[in-house]
């Protein structure tokens, strides 16, 4: 029973510590609408990613930034590894900008839904993230 219960508090604190590490910097906190996360580029993006970074400009750069790094006070970076394939599906940001998403990992609010995307504009709005996640080892 010892046994176990160790390993169950070692574990809560594996997680606290990984949920921790990955937020930003409580101790020097960025000012309303900084980036929260610096983001590297890749040194080129595939057709659909180009049309995703200008849809993506056009739509979502004012709350989550240019690059897709959060703003402080307005909303989280996507390049980070909350946002990783394996944890938010690409159809998670289909259905965040189509119904919206309450606030869940971050402290920013609710996320109201996004009008009048198409198909085929969220699709390349994805593949920019993803790349730019791949360019900053989020896989």
């Amino acid at each position: 029973m010892r046994t176990v219960l160790v390993v169950v508090i070692a574990a809560i604190a594996t997680g606290g510590a990984w949920w921790l590490w990955g937020q930003p910097d409580a101790a020097n906190p960025a000012e309303e609408g900084q980036a929260l996360v610096a983001v590297t580029l890749p040194a080129t993006l595939s057709p659909e990613a180009e049309v995703g970074q200008q849809v993506f400009a056009a739509n979502c750069a004012s709350c989550h930034g240019t690059n897709a790094e959060g703003r402080a006070g307005t909303a989280p970076p996507l390049i980070h590894k909350i946002y990783e394939p394996g944890h938010h599906s690409d159809m998670a940001f289909v259905m965040a900008a189509r119904s919206g998403v309450r606030a869940h990992h971050w402290p920013f609010g609710n996320m109201a839904p996004v009008p009048g995307l198409t198909d085929p504009e969220l699709s390349n709005i994805i593949r920019f993230v993803r790349e730019v996640q791949v360019a900053n080892g989020i896989r």
